[in-house]
């Protein structure tokens, strides 16, 4: 993204927590002030991308991020802001599904810049890849809400370099982004690359070559999930191994003087394909921890340490 987008910042805020839950509560003042919290914070740390979706906490999250510009609007202008539509929950027409439909894709978009107060997304994300997906179908809704100016650029998540491709040959703009779940928990991007010609690939989560694809194709690479839910920063730890990488980062956050937050992150951001980590937490203090990785740059032998100690054996 940096490449097509200049200005935006290392670190992602995602906003899935915004909006008070995933219930059908409506969003209070109070989720509202959080959100404004939320962004002067953010800004405050010169994280300015923004991640929505139009299902997160139904569209509530979405909601209270448009009140908080809506009293202040001058913000919109330090602001990268991207949202994701295509996913559809469970509903009197069918079950929970994927929808590359024109029409769907259309009314996502309306609804988004509705609900976040604005008259241009940065970015749209397409969500989840649905199977029904007809190429020219999604070009055209695509090239039209660019025409319109409601979409600045195209962006895809959870999808892999042949599906990426694939769309890309439709389209009259590049793909900018793409989100994937990538953590030191979540490691099959990396396990794709080291374990092709043994056993251990077969069972690899991660198309082979998604990585490179994006690298070669400058496709900004986001990170959903790369706290890992907390697991090696003060969260239950859940097995042995994960006890034993959460003490490690504990010591080399002591090493390098930081956060174990900015310790999980750099992992992420040692890697050279640009990684942009998307933080999903709504603690203040824990934003603030995590954007002491843009200050950490881990050694080698580090990086491999926390690697190996991760995936619970030496390398192949």
């Amino acid at each position: 993204m940096q490449a097509h987008i200049p200005h935006a910042s290392r670190l992602i805020y995602g906003c899935m927590g915004l909006g008070g839950g995933w219930n059908n509560s409506p969003a209070s003042e109070a989720d509202t002030n959080q959100a404004r919290q939320i962004i002067d914070k953010a800004l405050e740390l010169n994280i300015n991308v923004f991640d929505h979706a139009d299902i997160y906490t139904f569209g509530k999250a979405e909601t209270v991020f448009g009140r908080a510009l809506k009293a202040a609007p001058h913000l919109r202008e330090s602001m990268i802001i991207q949202s994701k539509c295509a996913i559809r929950f469970e509903d009197e027409l069918g079950p929970k599904r994927y929808d590359f439909s024109a029409s769907h894709i259309q009314s996502s978009v309306e609804g988004i810049l509705s609900r976040l107060n604005i008259e241009q997304l940065d970015i749209l994300l397409l969500h989840r890849p649905d199977p029904l997906m007809e190429l020219d179908e999604v070009s055209e809704v695509l090239t039209r809400l660019q025409q319109q100016g409601k979409v600045k650029h195209l962006g895809v998540s959870n999808m892999h370099g042949h599906q990426i491709n694939y769309l890309q040959s439709a389209l009259q703009t590049p793909i900018v982004a793409n989100q994937l779940e990538m953590s030191l928990a979540f490691r099959d991007w990396i396990e794709d690359g080291i374990t092709t010609n043994s056993e251990a690939n077969r069972s690899m989560g991660y198309a082979p070559g998604t990585l490179e694809y994006c690298m070669l194709n400058k496709v900004q690479l986001q990170a959903w999930g790369s706290l890992a839910q907390g697991r090696y920063t003060g969260a239950t730890t859940e097995n042995q191994i994960d006890e034993q990488t959460a003490s490690l980062v504990s010591k080399l956050a002591a090493e390098y003087e930081t956060t174990p937050e900015a310790i999980v992150l750099a992992w992420l951001m040692k890697h050279p394909a640009n990684i942009q980590p998307v933080l999903g937490t709504t603690n203040l203090a824990r934003i603030e921890a995590c954007q002491q990785a843009e200050g950490v740059n881990l050694t080698r032998e580090h990086w491999y340490k926390l690697f190996e100690t991760a995936r619970g054996q030496e390398m192949p």
